[in-house]
């Protein structure tokens, strides 16, 4: 079975997923290989330290966050990204309202 998502991707015709306090998620592309996903937080919004079998690398939109790989933080702002190799704990606390652009290979198949 070939995994793809649309060609194109048009914002206002892709719902917005409520996955937690203060967080939701837009899926905007897709294949077996490769995933990209909008997520918006509120400020203080939590997303809590996890980990995955999936490289990650995300970029910062807009907002402020505080990321922590590995037990290590760094505060980030629009414009900074963060890479956190596949298996490695990490989460992020939003300290000013914003949105990260997350990139995840392979496809994280939980989400759909």
């Amino acid at each position: 079975m070939k995994i793809q998502g649309k060609t194109f991707f048009l914002s206002e015709e892709n719902p917005w997923e409520k996955v937690g306090e203060g967080l939701s998620r837009q899926i905007t592309g897709y294949d077996a290989n490769i995933m990209m996903v909008k997520v918006n937080f509120d400020k203080g919004a939590i997303g809590s330290q996890h980990a995955h079998h999936h490289a990650q690398t995300s970029y910062v939109v807009k907002g402020v966050f505080d990321v922590t790989i590995d037990g290590e933080t760094t505060r980030l702002r629009a414009g900074d990204a963060f890479y956190v190799k596949p298996n490695l704990m990490h989460g992020a606390i939003c300290m000013e309202e914003g949105v990260l652009i997350d990139v995840f290979s392979p496809l994280r198949e939980d989400f759909l």
